[in-house]
């Protein structure tokens, strides 16, 4: 598994499902995320992901971990 293309992929599937927020930042719910069919084709831990990705600075989130149903509200921003 090549993490850097993992992460580029996750970048342009933020971009795609999400929205510019006043401050011009990208983001979208998790759950927007998970129960998107194109991102369940690629990506087969999709919390693996975007952890790879927080710790790169890509993006940001609140908290360590998302759950399906319980954080579906939390926003996914890119970051820069």
């Amino acid at each position: 598994m090549d993490v850097d293309h993992e992460v580029n992929l996750l970048k342009e599937e933020i971009v795609r499902l999400g929205s510019k927020n006043d401050k011009g930042v990208t983001s979208v719910p998790f759950g927007v995320l998970f129960r998107d069919e194109k991102c369940a084709n690629l990506f087969e831990a999709l919390m693996g992901t975007l952890r790879a990705a927080k710790r790169r600075k890509v993006i940001d989130f609140e908290g360590e971990m998302l759950f399906q149903g319980v954080h579906d509200d939390v926003p996914v921003s890119l970051v820069g």
